[in-house]
Order: C-alpha cells, then structure tokens, then sequence
C-alpha cells in the first residue's frame, strides 16, 4: 500500500471508531463500557438497545484492532 492509501484508510478507521464510540454512549447512557468493556452491557434491559451495543462494541474492537496491525 503507498502511503496515501494508509493514510486514507487511517482516516476512514478513525471515522469508525468515532461512529462507534458515540453510538455506544448514547446507547449505553454512559461511557462506562470504555472501562468495563463487554460487561457493562448486562445492565441494558432492553434488548433491541443491547443489540445496537453488541454491534457498534464489535465494530469499535474491530478498527483498533485493525489499527494495532497497521502500526
């Protein structure tokens, strides 16, 4: 990849997580999940709201993972 392109996608990364982050604070009512990770989902009562966690959490965990690979 040349540079820009990793510069690119490091944005559009950062972008994600930005997306990710804020739906689980709104989700959540917190950011209690930032500490507590996965667990801090057990108090969501609602399982449509549980859902939306679930998946913007794995969307959150996946980019940074993807940015601890890209150095």
């Amino acid at each position: 990849m040349s540079v820009s392109q990793i510069k690119n996608l490091q944005r559009r990364l950062d972008n994600l997580a930005i997306e990710a982050n804020h739906e689980l604070n709104k989700t959540c009512g917190h950011e209690l999940w930032q500490t507590i990770g996965f667990d801090s989902f057990d108090t969501l009562t609602d399982a449509e709201r549980r859902a939306t966690a679930n998946y913007y959490y794995g969307q959150w965990q996946t980019v940074k993972e993807i940015q601890q690979s890209l150095g």
